[in-house]
């Protein structure tokens, strides 16, 4: 029976209708329709699963909003696959009663964390979450929700819903000598979080699908890299510059597409960079700092690729301006890391970890502005080990303070806006405070 099949949890879903701090969760409220004995009897050994649900509803805690399930509808989802379905009386109707079209719809604006019980509740629910369907539609109506994933261990990832608060752990990467050592970027481009690195003699991909909860391996790009500039937009992202395998500085982008596998190359850059970092603004593809040519001198322009005309555009100044404490020093450019940026609502931040503090680009005239101050535990050497991202409309910032043995992490937000940065913890752990990689998914 429905109401007990509820219960059945995915192992590869998290169940997520548990409170925790208070927060926000979504539960569901199922009311039956009280029949005579001899009818309920009779009808179960027609049809077991037919059960007769008089509504359903999702409740949101926070301000005890109702949405009907029956009653609730939105623009045709897929009006030939209802037609398709009719009237039988089957689960390829998801919700019995209120046709494909509907539970989509109110399937789609369920939290992600909700979907593990989702799946569980027969096999055409099943079909739509781990198809990835779902999850376009989402794109299509612009339901999103940003997680952060990110590593403070080897081979070891962890991601954190920002709105409910709550950790969730990823299976654990295969374990590989060479990659493990080895400098690693990341990627969160649709379902997939992407993780590049080194073996002895090539470069390597893994891949971790949302949709099956499990690492894979076997990408290869048009041309492999390490140290590039990337960033993702819906189901596409863009890699530029970086370095081969035997250390050249590389100018080459490619352009990923989640949604079929394929890697497209795209024209050259100006300039070869490699430690760069890249971010998506008003629609086009910026890569921002990283060192070029034979010395490693740290480059303080940018470059804009537009989608629509194909072609790049040399933007000087652009890169935030690194304080001079690394300067005076003289010490290399490679000792630090790539500029720490990040673009909320086509608005680009930069985190200037010498100085602790948060910079904005005002695009007009080309010039970074200090806004205010980083959380004062967010310890980085040199900007390795500090994670600083966009996550929806926030700005999200991981790290702790430098600590022999274990310590702790924090995710520390907060939502620009006029006046400077107020910092808001949303979670804090026990765990190594040293970030190594970190990406946003939003889907």
């Amino acid at each position: 029976m429905l109401g007990d099949r509820a219960r059945l949890i995915s192992r590869n879903y998290p169940m997520s209708c548990e409170r925790e701090n208070n927060r926000t969760c979504i539960n569901y409220k199922i009311d039956k329709i009280d029949v005579h004995p001899e009818k309920r009897q009779r009808e179960k050994v027609e049809d077991e699963d037919e059960e007769v649900i008089a509504k359903k509803s999702l409740r949101q805690s926070d301000d005890a909003t109702t949405l009907s399930l029956v009653h609730f509808s939105m623009p045709s989802v897929d009006a030939a696959v209802d037609q398709s379905a009719g009237d039988n009386s089957d689960s390829s109707s998801l919700i019995h009663g209120i046709g494909r079209d509907n539970s989509i719809s109110c399937v789609i604006r369920c939290s992600r964390s909700d979907y593990g019980a989702v799946a569980s509740l027969n096999k055409s629910f099943h079909e739509l979450i781990t198809s990835g369907e779902v999850y376009r539609l989402r794109r299509q109506y612009g339901v999103v929700e940003h997680w952060v994933y990110f590593s403070c261990q080897l081979l070891e990832w962890e991601s954190f819903d920002p709105i409910r608060r709550r950790w969730m752990h990823l299976p654990t990467m295969n374990p590989n000598e060479c990659f493990q050592f080895s400098d690693k970027e990341s990627l969160a481009v649709g379902t997939e979080l992407l993780v590049f690195g080194k073996e002895v003699m090539s470069n390597v991909i893994y891949k971790y699908s949302l949709l099956t909860n499990s690492w894979s391996s076997g990408m290869r790009m048009n041309a492999p890299r390490c140290l590039f500039g990337s960033a993702s937009l819906g189901e596409i992202a863009i890699l530029a510059g970086g370095c081969d395998s035997q250390g050249n500085t590389l100018s080459s982008a490619e352009l990923y597409n989640s949604e079929t596998g394929t890697w497209n190359t795209l024209p050259s850059m100006n300039k070869p960079r490699k430690m760069c970092s890249a971010v998506f603004m008003d629609k086009k593809f910026y890569v921002i700092g990283g060192t070029g040519g034979r010395e490693p001198k740290l480059l303080t322009c940018g470059e804009e690729y537009d989608l629509e005309t194909g072609t790049w555009t040399e933007i000087p100044s652009m890169s935030p301006v690194r304080s001079g404490t690394a300067s005076e020093a003289e010490a290399p450019a490679t000792t630090e890391a790539p500029p720490l940026v990040a673009v909320v609502n086509n608005e680009l931040y930069a985190a200037d970890y010498a100085e602790m503090a948060v910079r904005k680009y005002d695009k007009v005239n080309r010039v970074w502005t200090t806004v205010g101050r980083l959380p004062e535990r967010a310890a980085s050497m040199n900007g390795w080990g500090l994670a600083f991202r966009a996550c929806g409309d926030r700005l999200i910032v991981i790290g702790g303070p430098r600590a022999v043995g274990e310590g702790f992490i924090e995710v520390n937000s907060w939502v620009p806006s006029e006046g400077p940065p107020q910092w808001d913890v949303l979670g804090r752990k026990r765990s190594g405070s040293f970030v190594y990689n970190c990406a946003v998914m939003g889907c």
